[in-house]
Parts: structure tokens; C-alpha cells; sequence
């Protein structure tokens, strides 16, 4: 079974920072490009961020400007670096193995981000 580990999640004031990390094994990673996901209470789960290998990347429009995505080839390692949080931000966050257009089947297990005052 394929695992994706996510980690640095927490709970956040409003206009602060954090940053995720997702680990993948290397037969993986080294084929998909990665992507960050979220999904809050109520909500479908939706895109933030995807990379490829090659560092090209695709943002939601909510995470333009304020979220980084990145990834570390030697280490297996994507990131996402989240600045200017909001608490519309509040959600899982989840680490996935795909292509820079579609989700593919490997999916972490979740890490919970909550931006409140």
C-alpha cells in the first residue's frame, strides 16, 4: 500500500504562516507530480497546489499569491508553504501523487490546518 505522509499542520491566527510537508516513497515520486488538496466540513475536496517533477506548478485561485508549492527530488519531500492565512483556509489537508491536471490515486492521510483568533 502507497503511503504519502503529511505533517506541519496546527492551529494559526489569521495572517499567520505554516508550512506542510509530505513525504512519498521514491517509486512514486519520482513519476507523479505531487499536489496539495483540502477539504472543510461540508465541502468537496479541492485543489491548492500541484508540481511536477520538472518544478511546474498550477495554484487554485484562492491560494495565488499566498501559498508556495515545492518539492525536494532528493528527498521525496513536496511542501507547501502557506502565508497570510485566513480562517477560510481552515481545512484537512491532504498530500497526492498525480499529474498537473487530475488527482491521482494516492492520497496521505490528512493533516488539519485551522486559522483562528
Amino acid at each position: 500500500q502507497v503511503q504519502l505522509v503529511e505533517s506541519g499542520g496546527g492551529l494559526v491566527q489569521p495572517g499567520g504562516s505554516l508550512r506542510l510537508s509530505c513525504v512519498a516513497p521514491r517509486n512514486i515520486f519520482s513519476i507523479y507530480a505531487m499536489g496539495w488538496y483540502r477539504q472543510a466540513p461540508g465541502n468537496q475536496r479541492e485543489l491548492v497546489a500541484r508540481i511536477t517533477r520538472g518544478g511546474s506548478t498550477n495554484y487554485a485561485d484562492s491560494a495565488k499569491g499566498r501559498f508556495t508549492i515545492s518539492r525536494d527530488n532528493a528527498k521525496n519531500m513536496v511542501y507547501l508553504q502557506m502565508n497570510s492565512l485566513k480562517p477560510e483556509d481552515t481545512a484537512v489537508y491532504y498530500c497526492n501523487a498525480g499529474t498537473l491536471e487530475l488527482p491521482g490515486p494516492y492520497w496521505g492521510q490528512g493533516t488539519q490546518v485551522t486559522v483562528s483568533s
